[in-house]
């Protein structure tokens, strides 16, 4: 079996790591059960560019489960796990290409790894095997029947496709389901954000400005949980209508030119690139904080801060102080994601309803390999209600249920005053 990860060694730990997330996604391993038993996913080769972390190793278990023939690489050259890495090769047999740090070189190495399984059904994070499909290897379109997109820069990159008419294969965009954007975007990203900023820089956060960039579902949970610890939070933004939200919700909302002259810490969520700038670098306050939660780093100019800089050092891990002039700012996580930089990512709890609609979305693909246009598909409204009531189950929760006058009432007109 093919694969590259830093140590086969360090599986046994990871084994335990990913038992203990599997054991908090009851929503997946209800899938996964049925799976097994019926095996939609038969002799279909399915290649995954994911976070390799715990939560995703159920999901890869689970489309083997189904009868998928995998293989796996990392979203993000500081999201893997290495002993989880480990674990997927050795105790599951399935081929894996991801090393925590991989330079870039070895990141689109790793992705080309995983095409060269000449995958049926792709499953990305970020858009980075479609759009490595769609230039360098044009040739294997072809033999894909879709694939599901897991976030929002990834579907933004995907509708760009679309619209200038590159894109060449079926696409579900998990992110657009209810079950995923409310939940992990908000719920999964404001935890493990905040706990990837405390674990590289073990600050306070009460009393401080802390502005989010971006009022989208991750803006969103990010600013509640900054309040939830006290810190005063600043919410910059280009939409009306989402700055408008962040008012109402009771977020100070300016222009970032503003915002960056009085923070103490600056978090990145939009999807965008540019929005810290050198511009905005020379703002900043001494000691100031800057780090991303958005799917690329290039949501702000690490490498153009690095240039400029007098020197730099680092002081913990995922933190490094960069003298600029005659001030210090600090950067986490060199720019990346930094829950998955300096934390763990988002707790399987939440990652349990994204991972179904996931294994779901691969199940759709594979049972309509014909006939399906190019576009972007969503998850069925149906589908995406029975995951929530799935879930619901799951913890204990029991809901009403419309009667069958309610029923009639909702779906007729003839009832009014």
């Amino acid at each position: 079996m093919k694969y590259d990860i830093k140590d086969i060694k360090l599986a046994p730990a990871g084994k335990k790591r990913i038992e203990w997330a599997g054991a908090q996604m009851p929503v997946l391993e209800l899938i996964k059960a049925r799976f097994k038993k019926e095996k939609p996913l038969k002799g279909v080769t399915l290649g995954a560019c994911l976070h390799v972390t715990a939560e995703t190793a159920n999901l890869m278990i689970a489309l083997k489960e189904g009868g998928a023939n995998l293989a796996l690489c990392a979203s993000n050259p500081l999201s893997t796990q290495d002993d989880v890495a480990a674990s997927l090769v050795k105790d599951y047999g399935i081929p894996t290409f991801a090393i925590r740090g991989e330079d870039k070189k070895s990141y689109y190495k790793h992705l080309n790894d995983v095409l060269d399984f000449h995958p049926q059904i792709t499953t990305d994070d970020g858009a980075d095997l479609v759009t490595l499909l769609h230039t360098e290897r044009k040739s294997q379109l072809k033999e894909v029947i879709g694939s599901a997109e897991e976030t929002t820069t990834g579907v933004i990159r995907l509708k760009a496709m679309l619209k200038d008419g590159a894109l060449k294969i079926p696409v579900m965009a998990v992110n657009d389901s209810d079950t995923k954007h409310m939940f992990d975007n908000r719920y999964g990203t404001g935890q493990s954000t905040i706990d990837g900023i405390i674990r590289a820089t073990n600050i306070l956060l009460a009393g401080k400005k802390f502005v989010v960039a971006g009022f989208g579902w991750c803006g969103r949970g990010l600013a509640a949980r900054a309040r939830g610890l006290g810190a005063q939070v600043i919410v910059t933004e280009v939409n009306p209508v989402k700055a408008l939200e962040a008012v109402m919700e009771g977020f100070e909302v300016m222009p970032m030119d503003t915002a960056a002259k009085i923070a103490d810490i600056i978090c990145t969520a939009t999807g965008d690139k540019d929005v810290l700038t050198m511009k905005h670098f020379k703002l900043l306050k001494e000691g100031a904080i800057i780090s991303n939660t958005g799917h690329f780093n290039v949501e702000l100019d690490y490498d153009g801060l690095i240039k400029a800089a007098k020197s730099r050092r680092v002081l913990r891990n995922n933190l490094e102080e960069v003298v600029l002039g005659t001030k210090k700012i600090f950067v986490l996580g060199e720019g990346r994601l930094i829950n998955l930089a300096a934390a763990e990512g988002h707790p399987p709890d939440v990652m349990d309803m994204s991972f179904a609609n996931q294994a779901l979305g691969a199940e759709f693909f594979a049972q309509n390999q014909e006939g399906l246009e190019v576009k972007i598909y969503t998850i069925p409204e149906e589908m995406d209600q029975n995951i929530a009531l799935l879930k619901l189950n799951a913890i204990g929760v029991k809901i009403d249920v419309l009667t069958p006058a309610q029923k009639k009432y909702l779906e007729s007109w003839h009832e009014g005053t």
